[in-house]
């Protein structure tokens, strides 16, 4: 779902696609910024919805923008009254809740038997967060065979055997995907029952179960089966799709941010419909439920500057985590837990 550069002259047409393009990160081309570090072109965000100021506000005066309502039993979930199935929960998350879930995004979930963008090349990667943080190297030991080795040890084997090697960072920062529960098949898009699979954590499914009350059917409760974990890094971003391989769309998903703020795009049924762009900002979760489950979305933008990141007080709390290392992948990084009934 990571945005392909090659893309068709009908595609850049759309509604949608345009406004991707419209909030993608691009450099200033002026010549004058060629041997200084590239500076990123001004985009206008003043129609950017920033759910954090409409509840500040709506806590203040009662007075809400045009379009968006409050949820009749929740005052503090928002909905957009064109687009049913579609809640935004600002600050659902405590900051305890996000140091934890950015933690066991890192340390936990890329491990197998979860499967990871990194399967198709390396088969299961085991402990990459603590190589990563041990600087060690992944050594091409046979065919379809990796191992992790110490820096020396490694140099040694690469230089010995003429074989293929990766270090521990380079693969934590092109982790883009990790799947919890029932493991979805990116292969042939749809969920494998055989794969061998970790349970999603109890904790994680009571805080998911939590958060999609608001939006299941009367009398019926969520059912947490499957999750993926998107990983955000400099300059990615999400293309516009729609997550429609679950059997019950009445069922929503429940999509909670961490890290980095973020934009997202949240369209109509067609592309052709013009989209709603908002920020998404660490501990935000949304939910998207029934007709919403057949608007496009994506994510075209992260930010990752200091002015804009809005991650203070994730700093503040994270460098007593792993000695200062996750608190460093999450300055430039966003990571998004989005957790399905896939039955």
């Amino acid at each position: 779902m990571y945005e392909s550069a090659n893309v068709s002259d009908d595609a850049d047409r759309t509604a949608f696609r345009r406004a991707e393009k419209q909030y993608k990160l691009y450099y200033e081309q002026d010549s004058k910024f060629s041997r200084k570090k590239k500076l990123p072109k001004p985009v206008d965000l003043s129609s950017v919805l920033d759910f954090n100021s409409i509840s500040q506000d709506f806590n203040r005066t009662g007075v809400l923008p045009d379009g968006i309502r409050v949820a009749e039993s929740d005052s503090s979930v928002f909905c957009i009254e064109n687009r049913p199935g579609f809640y935004f929960i600002p600050n659902a998350l405590s900051l305890e809740e996000q140091c934890k879930w950015i933690r066991e995004s890192l340390t936990s979930f890329p491990q197998p038997p979860n499967r990871t963008n990194h399967n198709a090349i390396y088969g299961p990667v085991a402990d990459l967060f603590d190589s990563a943080k041990a600087n060690k190297v992944l050594v091409q030991e046979d065919t379809n065979i990796w191992k992790f080795y110490d820096g020396e040890e490694a140099t040694a084997k690469v230089k010995q055997r003429r074989c293929k090697s990766v270090s521990a960072s380079v693969l934590l920062r092109k982790l883009r995907w990790s799947t919890l529960g029932l493991q979805f098949d990116w292969s042939k898009r749809n969920y494998d029952v055989s794969l061998p699979h970790n349970n999603i954590p109890d904790a994680l499914c009571q805080l998911a179960k939590t958060h999609a009350a608001i939006a299941m059917p009367a009398g019926e409760e969520f059912r947490p089966e499957g999750a993926i974990v998107n990983y955000f890094g400099f300059g990615d971003t999400l293309g516009g799709h729609l997550d429609d391989m679950e059997a019950d769309w009445s069922k929503p998903i429940v999509s909670m941010s961490l890290g980095c703020k973020a934009i997202f795009l949240l369209g109509g049924k067609s592309k052709e419909d013009p989209p709603h762009a908002m920020y998404l900002r660490s501990g935000d979760v949304v939910l998207m439920a029934g007709e919403a489950r057949e608007c496009f979305h994506g994510v075209p933008r992260i930010f990752i500057d200091e002015e804009n990141a809005d991650i203070g007080a994730l700093e503040s709390e994270l460098p007593h985590e792993n000695g200062d290392f996750i608190a460093e992948y999450i300055k430039t990084s966003r990571i998004n837990i989005n957790i399905r009934q896939v039955f």
